[in-house]
């Protein structure tokens, strides 16, 4: 029964740090993208179509806005990464991370490209399947968040290295 807890505890351990560090290269990966002609143009039809952020494409433009997404980002995804060395702001990355991805999501209810218009039952086009794997990214960002601020609550708030 031991070494089972021990496989199960060590595959856990493994599942926590893949979860962590993918989600840093998926937000580093993909705001470094918004430096990118051909990205602003993928986000265009999100960000016209989001009342907060029509109003912030008009104010900035849609490449300084875009920018602006992608170093928050990048951003976000070093203060995750920061996990061994200060699980409080990992904690801290991990909830903007949490936000973000919640505000990506609404895209799905204000972004008539993301679904198939001439269906009888709602179909996601291309745009709609995209964002549906931030699903996945909120809950990896909602288990980093929780892993970090246990960390912090066992280390009596010091940031003493721990590995993951």
């Amino acid at each position: 029964m031991g070494t089972f807890h021990t496989t199960a505890d060590r595959v856990q351990g493994t599942a926590a740090v893949t979860m962590r560090y993918g989600l840093v290269l998926n937000l580093m990966v993909i705001g470094r993208l918004k430096f990118e002609d051909y990205e602003v143009e993928n986000i265009r039809p999100l960000l016209v179509s989001s009342p907060p952020f029509s109003r912030l494409a008009r104010k900035f433009g849609e490449r300084r806005l875009a920018r602006i997404i992608g170093v928050s980002e990048i951003l976000i995804g070093g203060l995750i990464a920061a996990r061994p060395f200060s699980p409080k702001v990992s904690a801290l990355g991990s909830l903007a991370a949490t936000g973000m991805f919640a505000t990506t999501l609404s895209f799905l209810v204000t972004t008539p490209e993301a679904w198939h218009q001439r269906r009888k039952e709602p179909k996601l086009s291309p745009a709609g399947q995209f964002l549906i794997k931030d699903v996945v990214m909120l809950g990896a960002a909602l288990f980093t968040t929780a892993e970090a601020l246990r960390n912090v609550r066992r280390l009596g708030g010091s940031a003493a290295p721990r590995r993951g």
